[in-house]
């Protein structure tokens, strides 16, 4: 059966499959920096030793570092209505539907973290998508304005900690150092057992790790996450999903990218000049990149859109079949990294340059979504998908 007749037997549309594939290969080149290196700092431990690597590290912050996950969140929001459409037409009740759905989220990125990747977006989705859940009956406008206001609180967050640190380092060093000596700690424990350890060590590590980041991800990740899962859903409510030519899309595309890239340029700019993980120029280039991100992530949805506007071709297809399995992709992908760079695997930890990795999780980005986009030919659901669907359907 042909893409086309899929999704509309299935009452989906072509925007949010394409911007699910677009954002698995901005997660794989993203997330590698800290699968590849330690999860405190990456490639500054050893893989910016080449130009080459160096500016392939510069092009991945100034064009995927906290703009891909966006995506995935807006994503999550268009999801969420879509599962809300699908029990009102049906009468069903959608409170046990949606939180069976997301306990089974939950579970499926406990398995991630202790297999494949400690930075993890499913347990923070899952505990973020309760949250969501308040807001079902909320008008798009409302929605809109309470994504703009967590947007803001983010940068807040994050130019509080700039600020902190900044302070940290006037007036007591002392304290400054003991957290440095505490990273480099955890740099030599992670380069222990992610690069000689046992398949035991690393999970256990990798749930410590976890354990030690999760409360911060959730203000400096966890507040844009959430701003664009209320941008998704209310995207829906306004129907510009359905609507690639909406004129919000074009101003996305000229006014919103423009901003985004010129603004991550510079702060990626800025990332080359940090002299430490916790240095003020470190942490100031950090906010500055997760200013732009949000008008960045913004801009890529316009320029997805206008794409989705043109006629159909085989490659669009193809890309939009990989990003209808995005789950599967998603999980394939920690697979696959964790087993190319861990000791239990191929042992490339810390081994190769920052550009060797992003090469490798460009290619890891491109043989997942390959798998999605022929699994999906045959199948209307992934093979992740349909176990959470059959968890989340579990009394109908």
């Amino acid at each position: 059966m042909s893409y086309v007749k899929q999704t509309e037997q299935a009452n989906r549309h072509l925007l949010p499959d394409l911007v699910r594939a677009f954002a698995l290969v901005g997660i794989a080149v993203v997330n590698v920096t800290v699968i590849a290196y330690p999860l405190m700092g990456g490639y500054v431990y050893g893989g910016l030793n080449t130009w080459l690597d160096k500016v392939m590290y510069f092009v991945v912050n100034s064009l995927f570092l906290m703009k891909s996950y966006p995506l995935f969140a807006f994503m999550f929001g268009v999801g969420f209505a879509y599962q809300l459409k699908s029990a009102e037409r049906v009468g069903a009740k959608f409170r046990g539907r949606y939180f069976r759905r997301i306990v089974g989220l939950f579970l499926l990125g406990l398995l991630n973290i202790m297999f494949f990747f400690q930075g993890d977006i499913l347990v923070l989705y899952s505990i973020l998508g309760s949250f969501l859940f308040l807001f079902k009956d909320a008008a798009a406008k409302t929605l809109v304005r309470w994504g703009i206001g967590l947007f803001i609180l983010q940068v807040v967050v994050f130019s509080g900690m700039t600020l902190a640190v900044y302070l940290g380092h006037k007036y007591s060093p002392a304290d400054m150092t003991l957290e440095l000596v505490k990273i480099n700690e955890s740099v030599a424990r992670s380069e222990q057992v992610f690069g000689r350890g046992t398949f035991i060590e690393a999970l256990l590590l990798r749930i410590q790790e976890w354990s030690e980041i999760i409360v911060l991800g959730l203000f400096m990740e966890g507040l844009g996450a959430m701003a664009f899962f209320l941008f998704g859903l209310a995207a829906v409510r306004s129907n510009l999903v359905a609507n690639p030519d909406a004129a919000i899309w074009k101003t996305c595309r000229t006014v919103f990218l423009p901003i985004g890239l010129i603004g991550s340029t510079f702060a990626a700019y800025l990332v080359t000049t940090g002299d430490g993980v916790i240095s003020f120029s470190s942490m100031l280039a950090m906010t500055c990149i997760a200013f732009f991100a949000f008008f960045s992530a913004l801009g890529y949805l316009g320029l997805i859109a206008g794409w989705a506007a043109k006629p159909m071709t085989r490659f669009k297809s193809f890309l939009a079949r990989g990003g209808a399995t995005t789950l599967t992709a998603y999980l394939l992908q920690g697979l696959f990294l964790s087993l190319i760079f861990n000791n239990y695997g191929f042992g490339l930890f810390g081994q190769l340059g920052a550009a060797a990795c992003i090469a490798i999780a460009l290619l890891v980005s491109v043989l997942t979504i390959l798998f999605s986009s022929f699994w999906y030919r045959s199948f209307r659901h992934g093979p992740v998908e349909y176990g959470l669907r059959k968890f989340t359907y579990l009394s109908s």
